[in-house]
């Protein structure tokens, strides 16, 4: 397949197309992480349980993993400008309907259409931003691409503070709007269609691999979702789910591959460089978006800050990732192996996770954070647009634009499972290290009784009774035992994460070979 040279943009028209597309993907990132702060205001606003509310975030992933792996071959049923802009369309309307939403039905249908959208704009964008620079700075595009994906779950929670704050919660729905159809025109103005294959008809189109493809991929995230609401595996309901994701996938997989028009092509995963990619995006969405998320979560559950404050913490780390990114795109196109780049960006993500690790007690504050998270961002740099490009270097083609479906949708499971993981880590940690520290609360040990009678005393002074007194002092020292427990985890939690991304680097050192040649990102047919 010949490279197509009409899909070259320089000038006014390139800057356009990029900010565009940039924006697109933005949006949608920052609509993942948004809405949380948020969550309460809604509640009481929908008279909704805490449980119902919860479906606002997870209707939207859901919507978003199905999509995702099929947005190559739906772009070349309707050709990427027409896809690209009704994507577009679909997402702003939605973002209208949510704020407009009168009952917390409403609003869990409109966020899942709204991420069915939404999950079409990130690859689609990553390919319209690649394919329209010229070859020799297609990394530095994907380092702009890789940018907004980094850039957006930062600014959702401060963002959405922000907003929450001054205005009301509809309002995180209605900014959308008017960046949606400035885009939409400037998508249907300048984003082009490259030659594609003839599109299927009807009976040509797999549909029991879109099935098979829905139930699997949906069940997967809907379990990584509510796994730790649900209690896992006690729970019949996670068991079933379970046997359904996996039967849906292994369908999907035999059905693939023995079908004459495969929805989504699986055979590219002969190449080397894009399944070593795909799982490094696992990886890479494992760390950046459970980081996002253990921070903040700790920053408001052990030290009492506002979801706007947790959020802003990370916007130093954010601007460093930023600065990153055109060095890290310089270095590719000067020669740099990727796969040196990501092996030091493994190593920083350790070094920042025995960072945290250390800092972790019941008087940190932001400050003790700003040093590892600028390493973080310096890593988070290192790390991106290699993987992405590394992914890709290998392939040829049509095959580009399946590649970059998968490394999309593996980077949203990563970050689905990290979430996931670490919640049910934090949870499980506390509880083991809250019986182990009362297992060393004996009643009968002196230095307890006197700390007993010390409490009591100053409770007696403030006008307490004996009983109440001793209560209170009991119960003083209970709390004590579950903040330690609870800090305890969350250095568990950054060992795990750190010990993750260092038996990495040998492997990415060891497994990942060089390109042979350039990746020409305009011969795919995405």
């Amino acid at each position: 397949m010949q490279q197509d040279e009409s899909l070259i943009e320089r000038g006014p028209r390139l800057a356009i197309i990029t900010i565009t597309a940039v924006f697109c993907a933005l949006l949608e990132i920052i609509d993942t992480t948004i809405v949380n702060v948020a969550l309460n205001n809604m509640r009481g606003s929908l008279g909704a349980t805490l449980n119902e509310i919860s479906w606002v975030i997870t209707a939207y992933s859901l919507a978003n993993v199905i999509v995702i792996p099929l947005t190559s071959w739906l772009s070349q049923q309707f050709g990427r400008r027409n896809y690209f802009a009704a994507s577009i369309i679909i997402f702003t309307v939605c973002s209208f309907l949510c704020g407009n939403a009168h009952s917390v039905t409403e609003i869990i249908i409109f966020r899942f259409i709204q991420g069915m959208g939404g999950g079409a704009l990130l690859v689609t964008s990553q390919t319209i931003i690649t394919e329209s620079w010229p070859p020799e700075k297609r990394a530095m595009a994907q380092a702009i691409y890789v940018l907004g994906i980094i850039v957006g779950p930062t600014l959702g929670p401060p963002l959405g503070g922000y907003i929450v704050d001054n205005f009301s919660w509809p309002f995180i729905f209605y900014i959308n709007i008017p960046i949606g159809i400035v885009a939409t025109l400037l998508a249907l103005i300048y984003v082009k269609s490259p030659r594609y294959e003839q599109k299927k008809s009807a009976s040509e189109i797999d549909w029991l691999g879109i099935a098979l493809l829905t139930i699997g991929i949906s069940s997967l995230q809907y379990i990584l979702e509510k796994g730790q609401e649900e209690d896992w595996f006690n729970s019949p309901l996670i068991i079933t789910l379970s046997i359904t994701s996996f039967l849906g996938l292994y369908l999907f997989v035999w059905r693939q591959l023995e079908t004459r028009f495969p929805v989504v092509n699986l055979r590219v995963f002969k190449n080397r460089n894009l399944s070593i990619g795909v799982a490094l995006s696992f990886v890479l969405g494992f760390g950046a978006y459970g980081s996002t998320f253990v921070i903040p979560l700790f920053t408001q559950s052990v030290l009492g800050w506002t979801a706007q404050k947790a959020g802003l913490l990370q916007l130093p780390s954010t601007l460093f990732t930023a600065l990153m990114m055109p060095l890290i795109a310089t270095l590719i196109q000067r020669g740099v192996q990727q796969k040196f780049l990501i092996a030091i960006g493994m190593f920083l993500f350790y070094i920042f996770c025995m960072l945290c690790y250390q800092i972790i007690t019941p008087t940190t504050g932001g400050g003790d954070f700003f040093w590892p998270l600028i390493i973080r961002g310096i890593g988070l740099g290192f790390l991106s647009v290699p993987i992405s490009t590394m992914a890709l270097s290998t392939l040829k083609g049509q095959e580009i634009g399946q590649g970059a479906a998968f490394t999309g949708m593996m980077r949203q499971l990563g970050g689905s499972f990290g979430i996931a993981l670490i919640s049910t880590f934090l949870s499980r940690q506390t509880s083991k290290h809250r019986a182990g520290l009362i297992g060393h609360l004996n009643a009968n040990d002196i230095n307890v009784q006197n700390r007993v009678k010390q409490l009591s005393a100053g409770f007696r002074g403030h006008g307490l009774d004996s009983l109440a007194s001793q209560k209170a002092a009991v119960q003083i020292i209970d709390n004590g035992v579950n903040t330690q427990a609870t800090l305890l985890s969350y250095m568990d939690i950054f060992i795990m994460v750190g010990i993750v991304f260092v038996v990495f680097v040998p492997f990415v050192l060891l497994l990942v070979k060089k390109s042979k040649s350039k990746v020409s990102m305009a011969d795919a047919a995405h």
